[in-house]
């Protein structure tokens, strides 16, 4: 039966009318309520559960991580593969292999992220000043707990810290480690939740015990006498900005500035970089430079380089003769990451809750919390001496009549009344009578039971000791002070970052650059180089040439562009137009061999202006009747001036260069004399520079190529007849009215004007 149409009133409603046909319905929700449903109990989680750190220091990633390593009993044994760490972690920590072993590396002494690494790592954990530097895998390396961590897990079954049940309620895990300095302010930590970040900086560890310890003993003592500055574990130099800590320490927002230390080596004339600021990368410090290389900012810079090997970071900057070293790294500085800003947002979780605090209020936290900590373990001895005493006052009962004792065990004809009858025989709790009939049967003499009754005088005394310890703050903030004493005595270090003053420092002051204008050039065939402003040119424009010489290719362009040339020994040399003064038409212009500083008897026979991009391919015809085509990107390097060798192929003598920004048709000529047309997509580009190419021109024994050029400037009438869909091939004999005398100059030349 047909279905019948259902009343347009009782219809579900939907918002697109294109799916009026499905059979579903979108139910309309206010975005209050999605936000409060949804959202916020995401946005909760990432915050109070994943991204910002507690007082003590840690993410709940971290300390899954370490808690799992001391479980494995890897602070005092040998190291272990971190493949194991990390399945062994995912008890606690179900976020994935690759993450958890992410977190380890972070924490480890290879990597180099904090000044007090946990992770005592083996093999290759990649280096935190190298974004490109990756760490091996899991299964190459090996790893343990440092010795420090001994103070993270101090009396840690002390009931010192209270346990959950991990995400499966089979085992427990600690809510918070009971570190025995403020960890917070030691260990570098950054991280992003949702709506709010983290970023604290790391301080010494020294400096922050002896500013705890000062704080525990005045709570308005000036943090800045003892806790100087920031310390980083890449080193280099801190400005010391006294407003600007004294934010820090006050508000818990801020920022710093440091930049690299280096050293002139005066023999090789090169700057050696050996400690970069902890918030950039090797990789971002030579890309910046390089930059400034390319764009004529850096012309006191021939080469820069990373060295880094296992003895450590080093970066070289090779100098031109007559640079300053201590001038132009003032100009890096101001301009590259080598000086750089770390910014801090003490974001804070606090009983759950996360706060922005400053140096004092973290103390304030810290100490309060830790307080608890050690007012926990001292009860909780407390508790077990008591107990103990409680036995022992049972076991003296005995000691009374030790032969009624025995009576009352040896009568007792069901073992469960054993205990009640102690009890109702000596006046003693259950408690003491378990303990009394657990007691060796060699056990049972009175030698025996007086030693363990003599411990009652000097459990009393520990005991009174203890309760007036809880009941005295003075004696528990003792307590703290002893412990940070111990760690500063036992694993501080020197700084690593030294701090410097902005009064001792050179500011750069950039001189104001001039703005690129438009130029001509004009290179002769023996490797003369003009660089000429318009004016000049209109007043003079005849060129003035050596005898025998001429003009080999002319530009049009900006007096700061860069421009490559090549020789005829396989080289091209690399430079930009604002090493050449402005001339004059009436001149020779610049030697290139000599401005250039080209291997003897090396000749130029080409230039190119590569652009901003390095858009193009060229085009290398040999004599051979090969040609290859070569992406211009394939010359692309780092420095401003640099001599690339294996510019082409030697296999074969070069005849001519063309440049190409889009595909097009090229006539090449043989000594025969033959031509053929060819279109340059026949020709896939390659990447090497060195490059054979393929066969274009099929030649007799006795002929060679002899040159080429782009048709549309080529006198050739009768296209079609030298016009070829695939190469290689012969080409055609050369026609008579296919050849003009006014185009002779175009064969001589390498190319032709560009």
């Amino acid at each position: 039966m047909p279905k019948k149409k259902q009343p347009e009133e009782t219809r579900p409603k939907v918002n697109n009318p294109n799916v009026l046909g499905l059979h579903a319905a979108v139910v309309e929700q206010p975005i209050t309520d999605t936000l409060e449903l949804n959202y916020m109990p995401y946005a909760m989680s990432v915050i109070v559960s994943r991204a910002i750190p507690e007082i003590d220091g840690f993410k709940p990633s971290h300390r899954k991580l370490l808690y799992t390593m001391y479980k494995m009993g890897l602070l005092t044994g040998a190291r272990t593969k971190s493949a194991n760490i990390v399945g062994q972690t995912m008890r606690l920590n179900p976020h994935g292999d690759a993450a958890i072993y992410d977190t380890m590396v972070r924490l480890s002494r290879g990597y180099g992220a904090l000044l007090t690494p946990f992770v005592d790592s083996k093999g290759n954990f990649g280096k935190s000043y190298s974004r490109d530097m990756s760490c091996a895998a899991p299964r190459y390396t090996e790893a343990k707990l440092t010795a420090i961590c001994a103070e993270l897990f101090r009396d840690i079954d002390s009931d010192t810290v209270d346990f959950v049940d991990n995400y499966d309620s089979t085992m427990k895990e600690p809510t918070l480690l009971p570190t025995t300095f403020p960890n917070i302010l030691v260990s570098a930590n950054s991280g992003i939740a949702v709506g709010m970040a983290s970023q604290f900086c790391g301080f010494n560890l020294r400096e922050v015990c002896e500013t705890t310890a000062a704080y525990l003993k005045n709570p308005d003592c000036d943090l800045t006498e003892t806790l100087l500055a920031p310390d980083f574990p890449t080193g280099g130099e801190l400005i010391c900005d006294s407003a600007a800590l004294r934010e820090i320490y006050d508000t818990g927002r801020g920022s710093v500035r440091v930049r690299a230390k280096y050293r002139y080596v005066k023999e090789e004339n090169l700057i050696e970089i050996y400690e970069i600021p902890y918030s950039t990368t090797v990789e971002a410090i030579l890309d910046k430079v390089a930059e400034l290389i390319k764009a004529g900012r850096a012309k006191e810079i021939a080469d820069m380089r990373d060295e880094t090997d296992l003895s450590g970071l080093k970066l070289a900057i090779d100098l031109k003769r007559g640079t300053d070293p201590d001038k132009l790294m003032t100009k890096l500085y101001k301009l590259t990451p080598l000086e750089d800003a770390f910014a801090c947002n003490f974001n804070v979780l606090i009983a759950g809750t996360p706060k922005v605090l400053g140096v004092r209020q973290i103390l304030e936290e810290w100490t309060a919390w830790r307080t608890e900590s050690v007012r926990r373990r001292v009860y909780f001895v407390l508790k077990k001496k008591q107990d103990k005493l409680h036995l022992l006052k049972g076991l003296k009962r005995i000691l009374l009549d030790i032969d009624k004792a025995i009576k009352i065990i040896r009568e007792t004809e069901e073992e469960s009344e054993v205990i009640p009858n102690l009890m109702i025989g000596f006046g003693i709790d259950q408690i003491q009578a378990e303990y009394v009939a657990e007691i060796k049967l060699r056990n049972i003499n009175k030698e025996y039971i007086l030693k363990r009754v003599n411990e009652t005088a000097a459990l009393q005394d520990e005991i009174a000791d203890l309760e007036d310890t809880l009941n005295d703050p003075r004696r528990v903030k003792k307590l703290i002070v002893e412990e940070l004493d111990a760690v500063a005595k036992k694993y501080g270090e020197p700084r690593r970052t030294s701090i410097v003053y902005g009064h001792e420092i050179e500011v750069y002051q950039e001189e104001e650059e001039t703005e690129a204008y438009p130029v001509h050039l004009f290179l002769s065939r023996e490797g003369y180089f003009k660089k000429i402003t318009p004016q000049s040119l209109r007043m003079s424009g005849e060129q003035k040439f050596k005898e025998g010489d001429g003009l080999r290719q002319s530009f049009e362009t900006v007096s700061n562009a860069e421009i490559m040339f090549f020789t005829d020994q396989c080289q091209v040399y690399k430079t930009r137009l604002s090493e050449f003064d402005d001339t004059k038409a009436s001149v020779l212009g610049d030697y290139l061999p000599a401005k250039l500083g080209m291997d003897a008897g090396e000749n130029v026979i080409y230039a190119v202006l590569p652009g901003a991009d390095y858009a193009g391919a060229l085009l290398f015809f040999f004599e051979n009747g090969k040609a290859a085509r070569v992406d211009l990107t394939a010359y692309k390097t780092t420095s401003n001036r640099r001599k690339l060798t294996g510019a082409y192929s030697d296999k074969s003598p070069l005849k001519c260069i063309l440049r190409i920004d889009q595909d097009r048709e090229v006539a090449v000529y043989s000594t025969e004399p033959r031509c053929l047309i060819f279109h340059t997509a026949l020709l896939a580009p390659k990447t090497t520079r060195s490059t054979q190419g393929v066969a274009v021109m099929t030649l007799k024994p006795k002929y060679r190529l002899d040159t080429a050029a782009y048709l549309d400037e080529t006198p050739i009438a009768n296209q079609s007849r030298y016009r070829v869909r695939a190469v290689p091939a012969a080409g055609a004999l050369l026609r008579q009215e296919d050849t003009e005398e006014r185009q002779i100059g175009l064969l001589d030349d390498m190319g032709g004007n560009a």
